[in-house]
């Protein structure tokens, strides 16, 4: 993985010539049709980078379960699907409760992704185990068989995503874990994406399996301190950001994505309510035609009935040609329109972290977004970005008119932007960190692993 050092020259380049060079070739291919498309999509093939992982099936489970493991490395196949693990391993073994798939392109499972690629390096394999897709509860009912296959591949701890925390709480209150349980966190209890009647009951039992847990790894302050009001004492939570590094971008001249207008603004963000696309979009058609495209990267299904309401406010006359709607994007395909887009816009109402916003300011871009979630803590208005008040669409719509309108202040806002993401730590630096929280929290002291300790045998 390459950091955003090495893509300096480039970012560099950019920014001294002041526009965007070059097209991305599907947005070219779109604007020479003849007859125009209501929604301009911008069609990327080949599968992402975040694809990578090995999955396979957990053996002696039903297909079709989402019952996987995803191994950092393909060798580990054969030992994991016969759930075996050899004692005689330096590594810890680090099975991770997640929920589905855990390829999804968020925030959450990116971080998961990364610090598994990471793993080894740090003497360490992080295995997924997933409970399935099911309406709350009734996937908690896999909890038991997950714990069976945790103890199968002679873990050394287990990493509870805090997406499937609830799942895993009633076996957690039932029965001792097998080996210590260390929270992976990137949302507070109760989760962000559900309503009050959704949340309560989660919220509830997320505390009580982090109560089981020897450890929290959240991903930010904010979180830190949310975790504070449900009583979480602060000694049992450690902070580890995701890294503010993305890949390199493709070679050769950045993509041109201002199609003839003054300014490019880049979004990359699912297609959720919490959010705020329909918001963002309100405030854009308020632009002046000539004055910006609007260039949106994310993931449709993830709230398809959200999803749906933004492609029909996507064929409006006020938005038709000036908005370019991306297929799920590697992380090379994001980079490359990171390095080419004047400005980076995400007004999301609830968001821990962000980790967008912090590798968007890597690449030099100003950030624009609701005084909200994390992101001031990320940038501060009129230094790094505008922050606005959350629901304000005529002062996000002032906000991006007045960065599409002056390129100096784009280009001031975003060298700030860039000096305040390089203060920030790199994945390897985020995984270090990871890692060592880890074994901190490990009752039998680093590289003894815990199978050895309780007598355990393959």
């Amino acid at each position: 993985m390459v950091g955003v050092d090495d893509v300096r020259g480039r970012q560099g380049a950019r920014q001294a010539d002041g526009d965007g060079a070059g097209r991305v070739p599907a947005v070219r291919q779109r604007a020479e049709r003849a007859q125009p498309q209501p929604v301009r999509r911008a069609d990327h093939a080949g599968p992402g980078a975040e694809r990578d992982q090995l999955a396979v099936e957990v053996s002696g489970e039903r297909p079709g379960e989402l019952e996987r493991v995803a191994l950092t490395a393909a060798e580990d196949a054969a030992g994991a699907k016969g759930g075996r693990s050899d004692v005689n391993d330096a590594h810890l073994v680090l099975p991770l409760l997640t929920l589905g798939d855990p390829q999804r392109l968020t925030g959450g499972y990116l971080y998961h992704l990364r610090m598994a690629e990471a793993a080894p390096s740090h003497g360490a394999k992080i295995v997924f185990l997933s409970f399935p897709e099911r309406p709350f509860p009734a996937a908690a009912l896999r909890a038991p068989a997950l714990f069976r296959q945790v103890q199968a591949l002679g873990a050394d701890a287990m990493l509870l995503d805090s997406i499937a925390a609830a799942l895993a709480a009633p076996c957690l209150a039932l029965r001792p874990p097998p080996v210590p349980v260390i929270g992976a966190l990137h949302q507070p209890p109760g989760g962000v994406d559900h309503g009050a009647w959704r949340t309560w009951a989660p919220a509830r039992l997320d505390r009580l399996a982090y109560r089981r847990a020897a450890q929290l790894v959240v991903a930010s302050e904010l979180l830190a301190a949310e975790l504070a009001s449900h009583g979480i004492s602060r000694e049992r939570v450690r902070v580890v950001p995701p890294g503010r590094d993305v890949a390199a971008p493709p070679e050769g001249m950045p993509p041109d994505l201002r199609c003839g207008r003054r300014a490019a603004f880049l979004c990359v963000a699912n297609l959720v309510g919490r959010k705020g696309i329909l918001e963002l979009l309100d405030a854009f058609a308020a632009l002046p035609p000539e004055a910006a495209t609007l260039h949106l990267v994310g993931d449709e299904q993830a709230e398809p009935g959200y999803a749906g309401r933004v492609r029909r406010r996507l064929e409006t006359p006020q938005l038709a040609q000036r908005v370019v709607l991306h297929d799920p994007l590697s992380r090379e395909g994001v980079a490359a329109l990171y390095a080419a887009a004047d400005a980076f816009v995400l007004p999301a109402f609830r968001e821990p972290y962000g980790t967008v916003w912090g590798e968007a300011m890597a690449f030099g871009l100003p950030v624009v977004g609701w005084r909200a979630g994390n992101l001031p803590h990320l940038a501060d208005h009129e230094r790094e970005g505008l922050l606005v008040a959350p629901g304000n669409v005529g002062a996000l719509a002032r906000a991006l008119a007045t960065l599409a309108a002056d390129e100096d202040l784009r280009r001031r806002l975003g060298r700030a932007a860039r000096r305040r993401a390089l203060s920030r730590p790199t994945w390897e630096q985020s995984a270090a960190t990871f890692f060592a929280a880890i074994r901190s929290a490990l009752p039998y002291g680093r590289g003894v692993p815990y199978r050895r300790r309780a007598g355990q045998h393959a």
